[in-house]
């Protein structure tokens, strides 16, 4: 029963520290944009361009 004094009070201090930080970091920008990156990885360009073949003889 004693460790329900000491858990309670840290469990809702690290749940508003959490509420904290994720309202610091929406304030800041950081979720702004979270579909663009997703669609330059499809949209990336891996192609080369066509060599010359070169002959073995």
């Amino acid at each position: 029963m004693e460790a329900l004094f000491l858990l309670i009070p840290l469990s809702i201090g690290i749940v508003f520290m959490a509420i904290w930080i994720f309202f610091g970091m929406s304030d800041s920008g950081q979720f702004d944009d979270m579909v663009g990156p997703a669609w330059r990885i499809l949209q990336d360009d891996d192609r080369t361009e066509k060599t010359e073949k070169i002959p073995t003889d």
